[in-house]
């Protein structure tokens, strides 16, 4: 796995915590399956969608990659929107919740800077 093309988003600081973000919300999704199927297809798809929208946006430039990095943003946010449904619910552990919260809010965070130097 080559990093050494400056188009590719691996060397990203942002979408390693992404794909960290991936990682640690995937063992959410049979347990929320377990109650709520759709909640559970929410967060399946969200949460892969914030690395691939990162990796799409660096092969752009100027307002295409920004739109592509908001994209990612949007779907880190909708990874805390499930969360906090699933908090409600009862359906997640508060410990789990913070963490895969917190790795979402850096996403978030190193995105919208990605996102002002892009525009």
């Amino acid at each position: 796995m080559s990093t050494a093309n400056p188009t590719s988003a691996r060397h990203l600081d942002a979408y390693q915590a992404a794909i960290a973000l991936v990682a640690e919300s995937g063992p959410l999704v049979p347990r929320l399956a377990r109650f709520d199927g759709s909640l559970a297809s929410q967060l399946k798809c969200a949460a892969p969608s914030v690395p691939l929208n990162i990796c799409e946006a660096m092969r752009r430039t100027g307002r295409d990659r920004a739109h592509l990095l908001t994209v990612a943003m949007g779907s880190a946010a909708e990874v805390q929107a499930v969360l906090d449904v699933g908090l409600a619910l009862n359906l997640v552990e508060p410990q789990q919740a913070r963490r895969v919260d917190a790795l979402a809010d850096r996403v978030c965070a190193m995105l919208y800077r990605l996102r002002q130097r892009a525009a």
